[in-house]
């Protein structure tokens, strides 16, 4: 790369985490309702989504907080937490997570331009 164009980071988890974050915001609203298992599905897809985008930045670390995120929000094998108070605070931390690992994983820009 020259001067003009230098290599710049991509945060190529953002958009993911940022997809998650709205969800979780949603479903801590709608925690006891019979459409709260969609949320459930997909919270975990893009936690693991995000799992293997961390792991293609060999930033695996960030893996350590996404993969309970996974766990927890599991619809096949749900571990049902009663305290729908404690269920909404953990959707806050949840989506607190998706934003840091979002924001702070980037890939340097190795491709040349034009």
């Amino acid at each position: 790369m020259s001067a003009t164009y230098p290599d710049r980071p991509r945060r190529v988890v953002l958009p993911a985490a940022i997809l998650a974050v709205l969800v979780l915001l949603v479903g801590a609203a709608i925690i006891d309702t019979e459409i709260f298992t969609v949320v459930r599905y997909v919270v975990s897809i893009l936690a693991l989504i995000c799992v293997v985008l961390v792991a293609q930045a060999r930033q695996w670390w960030w893996a350590i907080a996404l993969i309970p995120i996974a766990i927890l929000w599991n619809p096949v094998f749900p571990i049902a937490i009663e305290n729908a108070q404690l269920f909404a605070g953990l959707h806050y931390v949840a989506a607190l997570i998706f934003i840091v690992v979002g924001v702070f994983v980037r890939v340097a820009e190795s491709q040349s331009r034009g």
